[in-house]
């Protein structure tokens, strides 16, 4: 079977997501913006997930494009955690390269996606 590294790097990101809203909420005590974090963090994958059956390569191309918005919007509660000072620069660093790195295997996905998807009109 083909290697999907789009869905392992969503997946472990998301585990990733998971505590880090664990720490958050037990640790630090933040409810409002870790919930939207693991909202938006856990997002990212299990869109990718939905785009493996998409319906057509339209439904392909939504799924993954809703996917890096969501990506988008973790790097938002991302800073925001951090210049709130609920997380340390280091962690902020870290986590954060993860996700830019989604960002960046999504954006040519969908980038390589619409190219396609035109092209065999």
């Amino acid at each position: 079977m083909k290697e999907n590294v789009v869905a392992e790097k969503s997946y472990a990101f998301a585990l990733r997501i998971v505590k880090a809203y664990k720490f958050l909420s037990s640790e630090q005590r933040e409810f409002i913006l870790s919930k939207q974090l693991l909202r938006s963090g856990t997002a990212i994958g299990a869109l990718v997930k939905e785009a493996e059956h998409a319906q057509s390569k339209a439904d392909f191309i939504n799924k993954m494009n809703i996917a890096l918005k969501e990506a988008n919007e973790t790097e938002y509660w991302l800073m925001l955690l951090k210049d709130s000072n609920f997380i340390d620069e280091k962690s902020f660093q870290s986590i954060s390269e993860e996700n830019k790195e989604l960002i960046r295997l999504l954006i040519s996905i969908v980038k390589t996606s619409k190219e396609k998807h035109v092209y065999n009109k």
